[in-house]
């Protein structure tokens, strides 16, 4: 048997010219790593990917905008609907209770207005005026068709232009809306009153220097 001297370990023979790296084994590549291809690849594709997430997030983001927008268009017009027919549906109420109103004026009018039947009356007034029922139409303004239905005709000397003379109803409205017009009298110049008023005009001067002329003479 050969003896073995402790201490020392056996080492592999080492060709001459040889470094001692050269004799140590290399170690080799682990398992599973990809090679520097392999790793541009992988980069681009999550780039795309990024790429396309980023796409639908603009998209859902422009779909939920264009849907909010929407929603906010219909809370406008059912807001405006609403208020519409709140209006048409007061309008056609108060339409209903004119005549009740003309009567109450009537009654004012002659002064039958008293006892009980006046608290009831100017409760009522004060209910519809509540709703914005607005009452117009007075005595000496100008004629307007818009807002006058003239149910009588005459004429006058002593007004310029068409005139409400009488007010037989008056109109109502609510807010900018007419539910009445005014039922009046109107009267017109009177034919041919300008013209005599501008020719008196004319001749008044001409009587002066007539009179004028026919003074004594001086001596």
């Amino acid at each position: 048997m050969t003896e073995e001297t402790p201490g020392f370990e056996e080492k592999p023979d080492v060709p001459s010219g040889a470094t001692p790296d050269d004799a140590e084994p290399k170690a080799a590549p682990a398992e599973g790593a990809a090679p520097a291809g392999d790793a541009s690849a992988q980069l681009a594709g999550l780039t795309a990917q990024l790429d396309q997430v980023r796409t639908a997030l603009s998209e859902r983001t422009a779909d939920l905008q264009r849907l909010q927008a929407e929603y906010q268009n219909y809370r406008r017009r059912v807001e405006r609907d609403r208020i519409t027919v709140r209006e048409i549906a007061i309008a056609n109420l108060l339409t209903e209770l004119l005549p009740v109103l003309d009567d109450i004026g009537r009654a004012r009018e002659h002064g039958e207005l008293v006892g009980g039947f006046k608290s009831v009356a100017e409760s009522l007034e004060t209910v519809a005026a509540k709703m914005g029922l607005q009452q117009f139409g007075k005595e000496g303004e100008p004629f307007d068709p818009t807002i006058h239905e003239a149910l009588m005709h005459s004429y006058a000397p002593d007004v310029t232009e068409t005139t409400c003379v009488a007010i037989l109803q008056p109109g109502y409205r609510i807010g900018e809306r007419t539910i009445r017009p005014a039922r009046v009298a109107v009267a017109e110049p009177q034919p041919g009153a300008t013209s005599a008023k501008a020719e008196g005009a004319d001749e008044a001067p001409a009587a002066g220097d007539d009179k004028k002329d026919n003074g004594p003479e001086e001596g």
